[in-house]
């Protein structure tokens, strides 16, 4: 049997631990654009202490930072599946989303804080004013005042007609009376009371 070269049964060496580190982030990186749930999982252990770091310290606070993050993987989650190793670390990859997220969150605070609450814009009030309120009443009380001066029969067609939504025909049924006489007394009825209004 020939002897093999000494070189060839040699064992590689083992990557330093910055390499293996990359080479482990980028399997787990490129397995969770796979969607590999596992994988995900593994990548949140890996990474979130990082980038919290990153989050916090453009945030500025805890809760905020915390808030941030969980979008920052959401984006990874989605975006994992377009991430090239050959063109940026994966740590490098992950920071700058996380830095994006971070910035986005303090840009839509500043403009939450910027506008003074004298320059936010007016609340619509679908209340009536009390002015408003007061003309109603005032006119409600004129009108009824002015139909208490109709005979009864016109008050009585008026009030039908308009407020319970009757028809001529109807009220001319209902009182026994023929339909061109309970148009006369609706329409004699009507004009006493603009008279009555307008005085």
């Amino acid at each position: 049997m020939t002897d093999l070269p000494s070189a060839a049964i040699e064992p590689k060496p083992a990557l330093p631990p910055v390499d293996a580190a990359r080479a482990r982030l980028v399997e787990v990186l490129v397995r969770t654009g796979d969607e590999d749930r596992a994988a995900f999982r593994d990548l949140y252990s890996l990474t979130s202490a990082k980038l919290f770091g990153v989050c916090l310290r453009i945030c500025g606070e805890r809760q905020a930072a915390e808030d941030v993050l969980h979008d920052v993987y959401l984006t990874v989650w989605k975006r994992a599946g377009a991430y090239e190793p050959s063109r940026a670390s994966p740590i490098s990859w992950l920071s700058t989303i996380a830095r994006n997220r971070a910035i986005d969150w303090r840009r839509a605070q500043a403009v939450r804080q910027s506008t003074p609450i004298d320059e936010a814009p007016p609340v619509a009030d679908t209340a009536p004013l009390a002015s408003e309120i007061m003309v109603a009443d005032q006119e409600a009380h004129r009108l009824h005042h002015c139909l208490d001066g109709l005979a009864a029969r016109q008050r009585s067609a008026i009030r039908t007609a308009f407020f319970d939504g009757m028809t001529y025909a109807e009220l001319a049924e209902r009182e026994h009376v023929p339909l061109g006489t309970m148009k006369s007394w609706v329409r004699r009825g009507l004009m006493k009371l603009k008279a009555c209004l307008e005085r």
